[in-house]
């Protein structure tokens, strides 16, 4: 909590306490109160006690850790793309994939001044990718913060008319800062999908559609990839993603992240992941939940 700024710290006292009195209830997330997370915790689970986090490791601590039943974390923006180190963590997390949530991001300019006085915006480094355009049009600095709603708490802290902050509207009013500009982002589109991770041995609940999502390192040979992903064009199955990340010290892209639409046990999926440890070094899932949004 100390990493907060001090108009947050309060808040996060109080969301704390109340996570703690009913850990079953508990949602954890990367951010001040305020945060585009703790927006899509409460969107997600209208029910649960958000329980924010410093950072991405702290959130998936609490959930290890049994202080929240389940973590929201963000993967991907539609105009930035992959959250960063979010491909690392999820990983060695340990825990699963036990569905998604889709936001529609709107980014606010607040600051202790006005919008003329200002010359420099904290923020998270996707909040400022995603507005880097309108920032550079208005002669604003970007600087790197944690969160979007921290970055707002700091700049209440600070008082200086020249420092504003990037953050969801709400957080304005939640430390009393004036709203200078609203729905700044390059592009209306703006959207940041979510995945819920939870402690293992959970069976997807929910109708479906469903989705899985799985990582995997093909072998070091021509034509590897391409081999490795045959076995889903031949049985039907769609892929939705498909990235790939270094690991450790190599600056070889061997291994990869991908959605899949369906779930083990169907048939075809079976057989395409099948085939694709065939072709790869390793293959592991990382979770099958329900579709929250159709693909295309």
């Amino acid at each position: 909590m100390q990493a907060f700024a001090a108009p947050a710290q309060a808040l996060v006292a109080r969301m704390t306490a109340a996570a703690a009195a009913e850990p079953h209830r508990a949602v954890a997330f990367q951010g001040a109160p305020g945060a585009n997370s703790h927006v899509a915790a409460n969107e997600a689970f209208p029910d649960g006690l958000p329980l924010p986090c410093f950072d991405f490791a702290d959130a998936i601590d609490a959930v290890k850790d049994g202080r929240a039943d389940c973590a929201i974390i963000p993967i991907e923006n539609s105009l930035h793309g992959r959250v960063a180190d979010i491909h690392f963590l999820l990983p060695e997390s340990g825990l699963v994939i036990t569905g998604e949530h889709f936001l529609t991001i709107r980014h606010a300019l607040m600051g202790t001044g006005t919008r003329d006085a200002v010359r420099e915006a904290m923020s998270h480094p996707q909040a400022l990718g995603q507005c880097r355009h309108w920032l550079r049009a208005h002669g604003i600095r970007p600087v790197n913060y944690p969160d979007t709603a921290g970055a707002a708490a700091l700049a209440a802290e600070r008082g200086d008319p020249a420092v504003a902050a990037l953050a969801p509207p709400g957080a304005a009013a939640l430390y009393g800062l004036n709203l200078l500009a609203t729905d700044i982002a390059d592009a209306d589109h703006n959207t940041t999908r979510f995945v819920t991770l939870a402690r293992g041995g959970r069976p997807p609940v929910g109708p479906g559609p469903w989705m899985t999502t799985l990582i995997f390192a093909v072998k070091n040979v021509p034509a590897a990839l391409y081999k490795a992903m045959g076995g889903f064009a031949t049985n039907g199955v769609n892929m939705t993603k498909l990235e790939s990340y270094q690991a450790g010290a190599s600056f070889a892209a061997t291994e990869f992240y991908a959605d899949v639409e369906g779930k083990p046990g169907d048939p075809g999926l079976d057989r395409a992941i099948e085939e694709l440890g065939f072709h790869a070094k390793w293959v592991r899932v990382l979770g099958t939940y329900a579709r929250a949004r159709e693909r295309g």
